[in-house]
């Protein structure tokens, strides 16, 4: 019946001129899902005002209820786990990744946050509002070379070698992006971060003006980031804070047009650091330009898509000055709408559901204590006295044993689950004794009393009126002043912890800093401590005094330090047997270090940093140059070198053969425990005085078993022997020395000479 009467009225219609009749609503071509990408937002562009364009551009977007845009906003945080958005897997911080040398482990890890991250994305767009943390356009990686152990954010790289940040972070953009064409749609956004030329200090950031050499510039700054625009597809790059020769980053025509887009072919979204157009005009900062309407005109014209902040809501005037065209914002708008297409945000397409336990679920937390195990770098050993039986007579002792916070690192998750060195040494041990002994720093160095601490509710809820914020942030700032006070413990007692520690013999002492100390312009200035960056490297004293005592009264001390960092350990090394770099481990960073301690899984992670015996090793903080920075170019001798590990095996390293295209080695592990060694190679071109004493070109992470050799094959290729040639990096031929071992330093590599001709490794 219905269709007869369908025929009927196709009838009349053919038969009466003017007649129309609402069959079905016209589909607009943005809304037709069978058009081509770029057709859609080609018409959706068409549709939109100048001032929904302008809110479009902004990180924060809001929806657009006329045209059925929905709200989203561009700003995720994924750098060990789904950030600040509840509860999540949460990984060793990214320092620690670093040391494991094992780009595998990383997309594995990134695959399992992205997967985490969707569906919490998932989950937030049923309200039909994704607010900031809740999308899928993550934030990282942070691809910036740590240049200089006091920076603060340098925990959040994957140290100081441009090939190793590189290979890492292509590593994270796999796992958090997946394949190219593995999903309909794109899984996840992942961003190189901060472009360009940034790593500190902190404080100086948004005024700072950073000028290199080209050499400087395009052999230790750029290749990370090269890396991942040319080879790793990944679909954003953040410009950072600073000015580099002379122009704000974020509307830097050389680095996004010359370099970016231009040499580099980017076709993807460039985004702001957060406040970071604010920098162009305010006061104290760059003042670059007289205000917010010229800054976002710069901006835009620049070709930075999408601002983290509010200074784009004056794109319109900037237009109707004349000093932006509508042309440069469609530009832009055009890269951002393709991606929330591609994405299927735009579309509310989704990827699979995961189960409900899925978000740190079992197999998630096992794979966090993979990559913490993993992280572990066993820094010195003396008489072998690691691992322990766990038969002897132990106690911990350290401001950092039981401190699950300190663990997560920054830009972290809040896991339902958590494991202190404390909890894990006592899940195997037994109830064994533990001091805090001391604080992180001494106790005359603690701040004033929090004047919000001991408010009842109501004057809470005045308090936080008058300061225009919500009950919620005001306790969060109640409770990080109470946990910042508590890392100044006072009355340190040597001789009534002596007394407590009778009939010890192995105190584990919990040591190093934390994040409340370093990380992103932070408030905080103690002693060796300056807005999140240090002002010296070395372990602060009330904690190498406490050690010290320990082992003068005979007690053996194991050192496990927690940091995100190099700390300068010269002193420490005397007075600790075993020293095992923890950095911040994640939620499973204590069952990790007590599967090490006790001999569980052997050590294998390798310092990404170099460890300087000194400040005195290091030099000026604000001078970029290379020059006697980082194991390439310093020229001192290190405490402990980039590339360095202990392990319970006993490995050997044969000496190097070029075979076929491959340098090739064996690697034979003399020991008693089945172990895994990171097998290195570096290059160095004799003839080039000005360059570096060497340099990391190709790694593999092996597993030996005991009493077992293993072959590795290196890679060779023109990329192996790209070079500075006076204005780029590229191959160059030439004669080369290939020197491969378990660490950078000169007595623990072998080398070979090789003459680089081109066509050899084609």
């Amino acid at each position: 019946m219905q269709r007869k009467l369908i025929h009927a009225a196709l009838l009349c219609a053919a038969i009466i001129p003017g007649l129309s009749l609402p069959l079905q609503a016209e589909v607009p071509p943005y809304r037709d899902k069978s058009l081509p990408v770029e057709q859609r937002v080609d018409d959706l562009i068409g549709r939109l005002t100048l001032e929904q364009k302008a809110a479009l551009l902004m990180a924060s977007s809001p929806a657009i209820d006329s045209l059925g845009i929905k709200e989203y906003n561009w700003w995720s945080e994924a750098l060990h786990g789904v950030g600040r958005n509840g509860n999540a897997t949460t990984f060793p911080q990214a320092i620690g990744l670093a040391a494991t040398f094992d780009e595998p482990l990383l997309e594995e890890v990134f695959t399992v946050v992205s997967d985490e991250g969707r569906q919490k994305f998932f989950e937030a767009s049923k309200t039909g509002r994704v607010k900031r943390y809740q999308g899928i356009t993550f934030w990282t990686p942070n691809i910036n070379i740590f240049r200089d152990p006091r920076w603060g954010r340098g925990m959040e790289t994957y140290g100081e070698d441009p090939f190793l940040s590189a290979t890492l972070g292509m590593a994270c953009v796999r796992g958090l992006q997946g394949a190219p064409g593995q999903y309909p749609i794109k899984k996840a956004h992942a961003c190189a971060k901060h472009f360009a030329v940034h790593s500190g200090p902190e404080g100086t950031r948004h005024s700072f003006d950073v000028d290199v050499t080209e050499r400087d510039l395009f052999e230790t700054y750029l290749p990370a980031f090269k890396a991942l625009v040319t080879k790793g597809g990944v679909n954003e790059v953040m410009m950072a804070y600073n000015r580099f020769r002379g122009i704000p980053c974020a509307a830097n025509s050389y680095l996004i047009d010359t370099l970016l887009r231009g040499e580099w072919g980017y076709r993807g979204m460039v985004v702001s650091d957060c406040g970071a157009i604010v920098d162009f005009y305010g006061k104290g900062r760059h003042e670059w330009v007289p205000d917010e309407v010229f800054a976002a005109a710069k901006a835009v014209h620049a070709g930075t898509d999408v601002e983290c902040g509010n200074v784009y809501s004056f794109i319109p005037e900037a237009v109707s000055r004349g000093i932006l065209s509508v042309e440069d914002v469609d530009r832009n708008l055009r890269r951002v709408l393709t991606e929330r297409y591609l994405l299927g945000e735009m579309d509310g397409v989704h990827l699979p559901e995961k189960p409900a336990d899925f978000i740190e679920g079992k197999a998630n937390r096992e794979l966090a204590l993979k990559a913490a195990q993993e992280s572990m770098v066993l820094l010195q050993n003396r008489g072998g006295i690691l691992p322990l039986s766990g038969k002897e007579r132990i106690a911990v002792v350290g401001p950092n044993a039981d401190d699950a916070e300190m663990m997560w690192g920054n830009y972290n998750p809040i896991p339902l689950y958590s494991t202190t060195l404390l909890q894990g040494l006592r899940g195997r041990l037994g109830d064994i004794p533990y001091e805090r002994g001391c604080g992180i720093m001494d106790a005359r160095y603690a701040p004033d009393d929090s004047p919000l601490d001991g408010l009842t509710p109501e004057q809470k809820e005045k308090k936080a009126a008058d300061l225009g914020i919500s009950i919620d942030i005001l306790e969060k700032y109640v409770r990080r002043a109470r946990v910042m006070k508590e890392s100044f413990l006072p009355d340190v007692d040597i001789d009534a912890l002596l007394k407590k520690l009778e009939g010890i013999d192995i105190v584990i002492f919990a040591g190093g800093i934390s994040p409340r100390f370093e990380g992103e312009e932070m408030p905080v200035k103690v002693p060796g401590f300056t807005g999140g960056d240090r002002t010296t490297i070395e372990m602060p004293s009330v904690q190498s005094e406490v050690m010290e005592a320990l082992h003068r009264a005979g007690k053996k001390v194991i050192l496990v330090n927690f940091s995100g960092c190099a700390i300068g350990l010269e002193r420490e090394k005397a007075s600790c047997e075993a020293i095992l770099q923890a950095w911040y481990p994640g939620e499973e960073g204590g069952k990790a270090i007590a599967d090490i301690l006790l001999g569980k899984v052997s050590p294998s992670g390798k310092t990404p940093v170099t460890f300087y015996r000194s400040t005195e090793d290091l030099p000026d903080f604000d001078d970029y140059s290379m020059k006697g920075r980082t194991y390439r170019f310093f020229e001192g001798e290190a405490l402990f070198p980039f590339g360095f590990g202990l392990s319970y095996g006993n490995f050997s390293i044969s000496s190097p053969k070029v075979e076929g295209g491959s340098v090739t080695v064996e690697v034979t592990n003399k020991g008693s425990m089945d172990a895994s060694e990171v097998v290195q190679m570096y290059i160095r071109r004799p003839s080039d005085s000005e360059g570096p004493r060497l340099t990391l070109r190709a790694y593999k992470r092996v597993s030996v078993p005991k009493g077992r050799t293993v072959k590795v094959s290196l890679p060779l290729s023109d990329e192996t022997f790209s070079y500075w040639n006076g204005k780029r990096m590229a191959p160059l031929e030439g004669d080369y020395e290939i020197l491969v071992g378990n660490s950078s330093r000169e007595s623990d590599l072998r080398k070979v000479s090789y003459t680089y001709k081109g066509e050899d490794v084609k």
